[in-house]
């Protein structure tokens, strides 16, 4: 498991640092959505790294999110535009050094897109309102649904209940 998790840890940090050699337009990019800002009201209402990754499709660098270590019962919502996407409980540890979680909060509150940035094939995930990224979603996950929704720390806001 360790080594599992070394692995992770070097690889994420490897692709977060060469996401523009590989990197496409953003799936937001191509759809209208309910909550919309031009580019330069996002990035005065984000910070850069929030910016960064839901604007911009960029990663955080693994194991940098204090959200990884939040155990408080509470609701994970969208740092873009406040929508309740995670509940505190189907977080779970997948020590990949990303907030996981194994079901969203409601299926309808994310959008999915295939991603095929680094030469590989993956899941996206967006906030359904404001189109942003928010990680990528595997089928390593724990029961009951065997999926492991793997989030930017930076892309969501925690409220504890």
């Amino acid at each position: 498991m360790m080594s599992r998790r070394l692995t992770l840890l070097g690889l994420g940090g490897a692709l977060a640092g060469m996401r523009g050699l590989f990197a496409s337009a953003p799936a937001y990019a191509a759809r209208a959505y309910e909550v919309t800002h031009g580019d330069a009201e996002w990035k005065k209402l984000l910070s850069p790294e929030q910016y960064d990754v839901l604007r911009k499709a960029g990663t955080e660098r693994p194991g940098s999110s204090p959200l990884n270590h939040e155990k408080r019962s509470g609701i994970f919502s969208c740092a873009g535009c406040a929508l309740p996407l995670f509940s505190s409980k189907t977080k779970f540890e997948s020590g990949t050094g990303w907030p996981s979680f194994w079901q969203p909060l409601e299926k309808s509150a994310v959008d999915e897109e295939t991603d095929t940035t680094f030469g590989m094939k993956r899941t996206e995930v967006l906030c359904r309102r404001c189109g942003g990224h928010l990680g990528h979603v595997f089928d390593d996950g724990p029961k009951p649904t065997g999926l492991r929704y793997c989030m930017n720390g930076a892309a969501l806001k925690f409220a504890p209940a």
